[in-house]
């Protein structure tokens, strides 16, 4: 098991069934893998969730998240500000280091300056090679 921070683009494209990304929104239900969330995290994945989907769907979403003993609930006392491009993108990183998650899940090449940075150490793995590991 491993605890994973998903953006908000990776946790869209998993949620869906028909979505071959769909693997890692269920090894986050059955404990396979742990999901990695904040306050303010979720806050996000309302607003996007109730955009592409809908409201009501956004609400289900996010009561499985947080009813579910396998979602972690960071608290960041740190703000690492690493993310010059879209600032909105640290309070991924501030989450995977205050939950020690192993890995960010994202497509967004913003996160690209976590692998030069030295601290804070903070891995990012893509959907594909995710679903390859699970």
């Amino acid at each position: 098991m491993s605890r994973l921070v998903l953006d908000t683009n990776s946790l869209v494209q998993c949620i869906s069934k028909r979505s071959p990304y769909h693997d890692l929104w269920l090894s986050f239900l059955d404990g396979r893998n742990e999901l990695c969330v904040t306050t303010e995290i979720l806050d996000e994945y309302a607003e996007i969730l109730e955009r592409v989907a809908s409201p009501k769907f956004s609400e289900l979403a996010l009561d499985v998240i947080t009813n579910n003993p396998y979602t972690v609930f960071a608290h960041p006392f740190y703000h690492f500000r690493v993310i010059v491009a879209d600032p909105d993108d640290d309070k991924f990183v501030d989450c995977a280091v205050a939950s020690n998650a192993k890995f960010i899940v994202t497509e967004d090449s913003h996160y690209n300056v976590l692998k030069n940075a030295v601290f804070p150490n903070v891995e990012i793995i893509k959907l594909d090679d995710i679903i390859q590991m699970i």
